[in-house]
């Protein structure tokens, strides 16, 4: 189960990972063991140059990647896991770093695998692999916070 299904219905709404969001790429993360894993298929539309996945949208998965890893994470820390019934912790990005080490090809599915480390009690820094198929394609660094309660209203 993805942590983004348990989300409340007010911050389901990411472009990037926003379940109820129906034009956006609903981005889905869970755990693989004790890393994160995000599996997408881009369409065709997520063209940079012919047979190419369009970069914007690989940051756009490390982002999403990232703030659902940490969220994995301080659910777990707390005692949950998705489907567990209770409301997991919402992020937003507070950093986004994004390395292209080759073109993406299109018409493959690409899948985020992460790598969390706790660095203060509400921040977290999620470290990104992005694959299509076999080939690393790109890196990443997320550094998410705590979603603020400002937010909330």
């Amino acid at each position: 189960m993805a942590i983004q299904d348990e989300y409340a219905e007010d911050f389901a709404w990411c472009y990037g990972c926003g379940r109820l969001n129906t034009e956006g790429h609903q981005f889905r993360t869970a755990w693989n063991g004790e890393e994160t894993v995000t599996l997408y298929r881009p369409k065709q539309v997520h063209t940079a140059i012919p047979g190419f996945v369009y970069g914007g949208l690989i940051a756009s998965l490390v982002d999403c990647h990232g703030t659902g890893s940490a969220s994995l994470a301080l659910h777990r820390k707390n005692g949950f896991e998705p489907g567990s019934g209770e409301a997991p912790p919402r992020f937003v990005t507070a950093s986004l770093q994004v390395d292209y080490l080759k073109p993406t090809p299109q018409g493959i599915a690409l899948k985020a695998v992460g790598k969390i480390e706790e660095i203060h009690p509400k921040k977290f820094k999620v470290k990104i692999e992005v694959f299509a198929g076999e080939t690393l394609c790109a890196t990443g660094e997320v550094k998410a916070v705590v979603m603020p309660a400002s937010f909330a209203k």
